[in-house]
């Protein structure tokens, strides 16, 4: 299938309606809010947490020493959490993804998303993705920490509420820069940005 084209009949075929439409119980004694942190294996724990603290802005909040875990482990915050995201020295190789797929970041404008671009070249960091996915609507980057796991920065996910119908793939618009991304919109996300220099020129 071309790059872009959605699957519309696949994504509408009983198999899939039925998971999308599976609902949750009502009497569950808890209710969870969001997700608490990850913890990720790292083979030099001291570059990894350069790169989450000098090109990714968190902050370290205690350390645990060899005599705790073996190969020591970090904490890290991004906001008021004492962690966000927690790295544990010792891996013996790159992360092969295939558990995690990728842990997200989300920012609060547009235009610090393209800051973002902005700041992970010049730090050379490799991007993988930018623009718009599919399902959420989100405008992202993406890209891979020292160790290989998949990570992305975004902005502009779809809100859904508890009795709300996620948007119909119809309305959903791939795109494959953050620029396409900005010009062609879903209907209701506003990409006008408060710095419109922040686009590249093409």
């Amino acid at each position: 299938m071309p790059r872009g084209v959605i699957d519309v009949d696949g994504i509408q075929s009983p198999e899939m309606q039925a998971l999308k439409n599976k609902t949750t119980p009502e009497d569950l004694p808890f209710n969870i809010t969001k997700i608490g942190h990850v913890v990720l294996r790292c083979q030099n724990i001291e570059k990894s947490v350069k790169f989450y603290t000098d090109v990714l802005g968190f902050r370290v909040s205690d350390v645990y020493p060899d005599s705790m875990i073996d190969g020591k482990m970090v904490f890290m915050r991004c906001n008021n959490d004492h962690h966000g995201v927690a790295l544990v020295g010792g891996a013996e190789g790159p992360a092969k993804n295939i558990e995690l797929h990728h842990m997200a970041f989300e920012v609060d404008s547009l235009d610090e998303v393209l800051k973002a671009r902005e700041h992970l070249n010049k730090h050379n960091i490799k991007i993988l993705f930018e623009g718009r996915r599919r399902a959420g609507v989100q405008v992202a980057v993406e890209f891979l920490d020292p160790d290989g796991h998949w990570l992305e920065i975004f902005w502009g996910l779809d809100q859904v509420g508890p009795e709300d119908m996620a948007r119909p793939p119809e309305e959903w618009v791939e795109e494959f820069s953050l620029e396409d991304a900005i010009v062609n919109a879903p209907p209701g996300q506003d990409t006008k940005l408060a710095d419109p220099s922040l686009k590249k020129n093409r």
